[in-house]
Formats: C-alpha cells, structure tokens, sequence
C-alpha cells in the first residue's frame, strides 16, 4: 500500500501503539497530544514515558501540541482519546478534516450521558454517517503491540470499501494482522462490556476464588454482551469473534489489563476514588458499568455480572457480597429449551 499522512489523536498508549503500527508499515504519521513537553519527548527521545515507558518508538513518528497542524494534510485520521473524552476531540478535529479523509476510532466504551457508541459521536460532530467510520477493536495489549508481538484485530465498518481501507492501513506481515466485520455495533458493543467483565474478573482474582470462578465469570460474562448486543441489533457471530470473546478473554486474564488490576484493587479494600488515582489512566470499565446498567433499563435486558458490579463501584457493596448474590440468584438455564416448557 502506497504511504499515507496519517494522524493519531491522542498519545495515550494504545494511540502510541497504532502510531507506531502506522509508522512501521511506512506511512507518515504524527501524533497528537495536548502536552507540549510530552510531544517533545516523543521526539526528541522517541518514547512515551508516562504511558508505554519500554517502548521504543519508530523514527517514522512525530509529534505536536498543534491540532490544525496536525490534521492539516491528513489522509486518515484515528481517533483514541477516553470515551470521556471523544466528542470534545472530536469536535475540535471537525474543522480540520476534509469529507475524502478516511476516519478510524479505536476507542472502547459509550458516551455516559447519551449512551451513545463512539462512531455516533464521531458521526455527529463530524457531519458524516456512521457507515463511514470504521472501528478497530480486539485482543490487543499496547505494552505487546509497541514490542511488535503478534496481534491480531478486526476493524469493523457497515461501508466495506471503508473497513477495507482501515484494514490496508494498518495491517503488516510482521506482527499485525487485521481482519473485516460488517457489524460495527456488535464490535463497539463486544469492545466496551468486556471491560465490566474484566472489573469483575480482577475481584474474583483479588479475592482468590481460582480459575473456576474466573471462567464462570467469563462465559456468564461473553453471555451479558450477547443478550445486549442483541437487543442493539447486533449480530451474534460477532462475540464468537475477536472483538468478543477474544478481547473478553485478553482483558480478563492479562496483566496489562487496567480493568483487571483495578477489580483486583478494589478486592483487596481499596475505594474506588484510591484506586483510580493510584491506576493513574483511565479505566473505561468504571464508566462503562455506568452506561450498561442505563442500557440494559432501556432495552430490558438482564445483566446480573453488571448491576453487582455497579454495586460494588458506586453503592458501597462489598465483593464478597457481590459474588455471593450471584451465586445466590435463582436457579435458571444456559439455554433456553421451548420444548421443555411447561404447558399451560
């Protein structure tokens, strides 16, 4: 594929690790952040000390405080601020990027107030359809990506000239690998929940319960994101896939997780407010839980994993007793047979 001008907002660690992707498949790529000393580190020293700090970055990449700048000959532009975070830069991006510019996000999580995905955010302050956006999610770590491990992600877009066009960017014969998926709402869904689902998978940890425990939690977990991207139109293969229980089981196990580490954080007695500011990043999970009990109100779906969580999180209620009210809920079945049914 032929290098492109490719912009990256912002430089956390997973924008610095697609930076360096992009940077090492050729294309010339600026990072955008909004600290003036942390762009001149990058490159000056070619590292981001306070996200990736083993990383080594390409020379490929540069960076700038500068927004205009940065966007000024974009040809694809990947937005990976905080969910929090997305539609302000979003907004302050819009002026600066033309209708033919290609536009990726890879940003997992829904905005709190209007429970929106990020591609709507991004489709509403950018002026285009949702369609045109393309979504790049799965299991990927960004302490492995910037090390060049093997990874491989889909990228998701109800457009596939647009799904392929995110897929030719980023994808490399080396370490990176990116495969299509039409259904960008059950990918953005599948990125977000697992996150909630990784909170509890470090509580169980925490609180040393084991693998089985863990992996009750993960399968009665990828079960929650079923029924909800379901009820959003999702299609079902997708959590069969790597933006579902791939990711599911990345975040749940690894020590990268910031979800995880958090859960198990919280395990051990912490308040949410300390371990937040000792985790010093965002942890989308937190919000996320906010979020996905609104929509399982909305769309009457049952989400027991989550409303212990939000429990746990923002009600005071002890891990311990999370798990036993889950343990405790009424017996039911994995799957639903009609014909076993009683008759009335």
């Amino acid at each position: 594929m032929a290098s492109k001008s490719v912009t990256v907002l912002v430089a956390g660690s997973w924008g610095t690790a697609l930076a360096c992707v992009l940077a090492d498949n050729g294309h010339r790529v600026t990072l955008w952040t909004r600290n003036a000393d942390q762009a001149r580190e990058i490159n000056e020293r070619k590292c981001n000390s306070k996200f990736l700090p083993e990383g080594q970055l390409p020379e490929g990449l540069a960076a700038t405080a500068d927004l205009p700048a940065a966007l000024a000959e974009a040809e694809a532009v990947v937005f990976v601020p905080p969910s929090s975070a997305m539609r302000e830069v979003a907004r302050s991006a819009a002026p600066y990027i033309n209708s033919g510019t290609l536009v990726v996000h890879a940003t997992k999580g829904f905005e709190s107030e209007s429970l929106k995905r990020m591609s709507e955010v991004l489709a509403e302050e950018l002026g285009r359809p949702a369609e045109e956006i393309a979504v790049l999610s799965g299991p990927s770590h960004a302490e492995e990506v910037i090390d060049r491990h093997p990874t491989t992600v889909v990228v998701a877009s109800g457009a596939i000239e647009i799904a392929e066009a995110a897929q030719d960017l980023f994808m490399n014969d080396a370490y990176f690998r990116v495969y299509t998926n039409p259904d960008i709402v059950g990918v953005e869904i599948a990125g977000a929940i697992k996150n909630i689902i990784a909170l509890g998978a470090g509580l169980s940890d925490g609180l040393g319960f084991g693998d089985n425990a863990k992996a009750a939690l993960i399968t009665r977990g990828l079960a929650e994101i079923g029924r909800l991207g379901a009820a959003m139109g999702a299609n079902a293969l997708t959590f069969a896939g790597l933006a579902g229980v791939g990711d599911l089981i990345v975040t749940c196990t690894s020590r990268h997780s910031r979800n995880w580490r958090a859960g198990s954080m919280l395990a051990q007695g912490l308040g949410l407010e300390e371990t937040l500011r000792r985790m010093g990043m965002v942890v989308e999970g937190v919000r996320t839980t906010q979020a996905a009990q609104k929509l399982a109100k909305r769309y009457d779906v049952e989400m027991p994993i989550t409303n212990e969580l939000f429990k746990v999180l923002f009600e005071g209620k002890a891990p311990s007793e999370a798990v036993g009210a889950l343990m405790g809920r009424v017996r039911t079945h994995e799957i639903e047979n009609p014909a076993l049914r009683p008759k009335r």
